[in-house]
């Protein structure tokens, strides 16, 4: 195998499909990308098992073939180099050599053969929609995804995908958030449960505008542009998030969402360490976030104008959570829906697109009995 190519792709290719190799490998093979070259192109796959990413290439191939080239070596000698030629050749034993106008430098790779065969999905179910679809509903869900192992099936993103709406849903049991896209659709209904690190690494590797998604019974594959991610589902069953949304909420709220998470991070400083609990006590049109935290003895109070004219309510929420689902929210205002003190907070932004609809929702934590 011999192919020529410039440092500086090469270096983007790899960072591509880098995140696909394993910090800590069960397997060897794993710590390697394998390079093919066919058809004027070079072809990059690195895998974990769990999730495989493929980058294709424009190169100078004089001679095809196929080698595993050991990932963070071949990496990180390629990111000191000024953009240059490279030239590359591979023995029958598998010997790398690479060539630039700087030295020559020689890995040992592994024979490909050995390298793990990627699932093949062209008989999946296609989805064709935009990367700007796919990385809003990504960006609008991920952070609520849970890292709890006992609960396997919220450790990633719900796609429910429908003839007339769309809807992505992430819960980890404290925050939940529920995206619908109307643009997004499909003839035929299809849902699975697309596991985080894969949608982590998805928002870094598409770049091209269109984006195909393909869904097997076991696979969910993005293809957009030269890059392709392929992931294993996670085959669980999704919890009834329905049932957790208040319907009935009489007390609305309505404030400057940068105001407000402001002075939830400010006053968050102040509560306890362990339990991270704030107050929220609600007034007519005057909203007060209080912390106290005991052990130190030090307490925070601040209060804002808003929007209520119902009657007055307290309630209290963990501050991390609640200051995540403000961040999230990409309106200047934000909206707030109250039932009581023992049930979730809806939270919207005040305005929303014509074609999608954004609910996340913050569950109460019991307040402490401090006046």
């Amino acid at each position: 195998m011999r192919f020529n190519v410039s440092s500086s792709e090469l270096v983007k290719a790899l960072s591509a499909v880098s995140g696909a190799v394993p910090n800590k490998a069960t397997l060897p093979i794993l710590e390697t990308i394998l390079f093919e070259s066919a058809d004027g192109q070079l072809r990059l796959t690195a895998t974990d098992l769990e999730i495989s990413i493929i980058e294709t290439m424009n190169a100078d191939i004089d001679e095809d073939g196929a080698v595993a080239i050991p990932a963070r070596r071949l990496t990180d000698t390629l990111r000191q180099l000024p953009d240059i030629p490279v030239a590359f050749e591979v023995d029958e034993k598998f010997n790398v050599k690479f060539r630039t106008d700087k030295g020559t430098y020689k890995l040992v790779g592994e024979d490909p053969d050995e390298f793990p065969e990627v699932p093949n999905l062209d008989e999946g179910h296609k989805l064709e929609t935009t990367k700007e679809n796919v990385l809003k509903a990504i960006n609008k869900t991920l952070f609520a995804v849970s890292n709890d192992d006992l609960r396997p099936a919220m450790m990633g993103v719900y796609f429910d995908i429908g003839p007339e709406e769309s809807k992505f849903v992430a819960t980890d049991g404290h925050r939940l958030v529920r995206y619908i896209k109307q643009d997004l659709t499909s003839e035929e209904e299809v849902s699975f449960i697309a596991p985080e690190k894969a949608l982590n690494l998805v928002q870094k590797a598409l770049h091209a505008e269109e984006c195909v998604l393909t869904i097997t019974e076991d696979h969910l594959r993005f293809k957009s542009g030269n890059t392709t991610v392929i992931t294993r589902l996670i085959n669980e069953q999704y919890p009834n998030y329905d049932s957790v949304i208040p319907r009935e909420n009489d007390k609305t709220l309505v404030i400057n969402k940068e105001q407000m998470l402001a002075t939830v991070k400010r006053v968050a400083i102040f509560s306890s360490s362990t339990t991270r609990q704030i107050r929220l006590q609600m007034k007519s049109d005057k909203l007060t976030i209080r912390a106290e935290d005991i052990d130190m003895s030090s307490e925070a109070k601040e209060t804002i104008a808003c929007e209520y004219d119902n009657e007055e309510m307290e309630i209290g929420f963990n501050a991390k959570y609640l200051a995540d689902v403000l961040g999230n929210v990409d309106d200047e205002e934000v909206y707030f829906e109250f039932s009581t003190p023992n049930r979730a907070g809806i939270v919207k932004p005040s305005e929303e697109e014509d074609d999608e609809q954004i609910l996340m929702l913050v569950m109460p934590v019991m307040l402490n009995t401090y006046a």
